[in-house]
């Protein structure tokens, strides 16, 4: 006879209890946090959960709350938070599961998608090369998290600058991903998204229009009008249709898109103030300098607000406000804002992150619009010194960098002899 002892029978219960949590968290979590506070407290007991009942959330896999958990902490903006969050998650899953564990892997890959969200694409791509061959040892190729892993690994090549790669990358992507879940596939989908987009980002804006057109036909009929992809494509088309030439198409379609971002994810959600952020671009473009200037600058508090001061995305809307500040006459603002901008950036990213060189070169800029063309001269020197340093001395955005050097050196002079 076997004996059911009291303290096997209370860890079971244990086991049991917290397992049912779990299972009632995620349930109670949409899929689109459109009430921020829910999606605090549902973190907040998550995390409490987490740290108290370990064991019973790894019993043969991670439950899928730990996933939600991590995505919705990069989802609200606390970028560096999901970083240590997905690290935490990945050591753990290897520790309980095993190296080789499909949830390691996806931990893994979510880890490398957050460092590149915090803004180190470098770190990202470096991630992805390294765990797609596990994936690929213990998976398969065809496996659909081995895709995965092939499509954000040419994301992230595509953000830290190989562009060319990234094409390339998705063009082979696309017949893996036909072959292994069909057509109709979102996964599929998203990587005829990818696709457009890049080959948007090589300068063939028109071929990307037609791309994102096609497939925003095809993401109604299969997701529907409302679903995140389908919203995300109706962006990635607006902003190319502005890339194309038709500025005022552009306005108009993110004016459109801005309406159903706030009816499907909320205000507060950070798509919706993406598209408020380029719906202000826009605005700029089409000559409409002053109102750009005062969007952006009720959207840096929103975003200060939801995300917090040291998100990328407050610091793409910090930047995008210098800029029309300055457009609309007010260089001195833009300068200031600049220094700014660009202590945040060495701050967060370090000083060879790519958007710190683009802040520093525009901080120059501004100094000079603003009178000091001493301040632009020296901010230039040091910039270009600094850049052959990181790129070395033939990469070809040292072109540009030289070329305002001399103009503000000319500017210098000038003034000196003006003196």
């Amino acid at each position: 006879m076997l004996l059911d002892h009291p303290v096997h029978r209370a860890w079971r219960q244990h086991l049991q209890t917290a397992r049912t949590a779990a299972d009632a968290l995620l349930a109670t979590w949409p899929d689109i946090e459109r009430d921020t506070d829910l999606a605090q407290v549902l973190r907040t007991n998550t995390g409490a959960l987490a740290r108290q009942a370990e064991d019973a959330l790894y019993r043969r896999e991670a439950h899928a709350v730990l996933h939600r958990f991590g995505s919705s902490i990069g989802a609200s903006g606390q970028v560096t938070t999901a970083v240590n969050q997905f690290q935490y998650l990945a050591d753990t899953s290897r520790r309980r599961l095993g190296e080789d564990h499909i949830d390691t892997f996806v931990m893994r890959s979510n880890l490398a998608s957050s460092w590149g969200q915090a803004g180190d694409p470098g770190a990202a791509v470096q991630a992805m090369v390294d765990l797609l061959p596990d994936e690929i040892r213990v998976l398969g190729k065809n496996h659909r998290e081995t895709l995965m892993t092939r499509s954000n690994l040419a994301y992230w090549r595509g953000q830290a600058g190989d562009v060319a790669g990234a094409v390339q990358a998705l063009t082979d992507l696309l017949p893996d991903r036909i072959r292994a879940l069909g057509k109709n596939h979102p996964d599929t989908l998203d990587t005829r998204n990818s696709l457009a987009f890049w080959r948007g980002e090589v300068g063939d804006a028109a071929g990307a229009v037609q791309a994102f057109a096609d497939l925003l036909t095809d993401r109604i009929r299969i997701l529907g009008e409302d679903h995140p992809d389908t919203l995300v494509t109706r962006s990635n088309l607006a902003s190319y249709t502005g890339e194309a030439g038709d500025t005022a198409g552009a306005l108009q379609a993110f004016t459109d898109l801005l309406t159903y971002h706030i009816r499907v994810l909320g205000e507060d959600h950070p798509d919706t103030l993406i598209t408020r952020n380029n719906l202000a671009v826009w605005q700029g473009k089409v000559g409409g300098v002053a109102e750009a200037a005062h969007a952006l600058a009720q959207l840096v508090a929103d975003r200060i607000r939801v995300l917090g001061e040291d998100h990328p995305d407050t610091l793409i809307a910090q930047d995008n406000l210098a800029l029309w500040r300055g457009k609309a006459g007010d260089a001195p603002g833009a300068a200031q804002a600049y220094e700014h901008l660009l202590q945040a950036r060495r701050r967060l990213i370090g000083e060879d992150h790519p958007s710190t060189l683009a802040a520093w070169g525009s901080s120059a800029h501004w100094r000079g619009q603003a009178g000091d063309v001493v301040g632009a001269v020296t901010y230039s020197k040091e910039l270009l010194e600094h850049m052959v340093r990181v790129l070395g001395e033939d990469h070809p955005h040292l072109r540009i960098v030289r070329s305002n050097l001399d103009h503000w050196q000319k500017e210098a002079q000038r003034a000196q002899d003006a003196g």
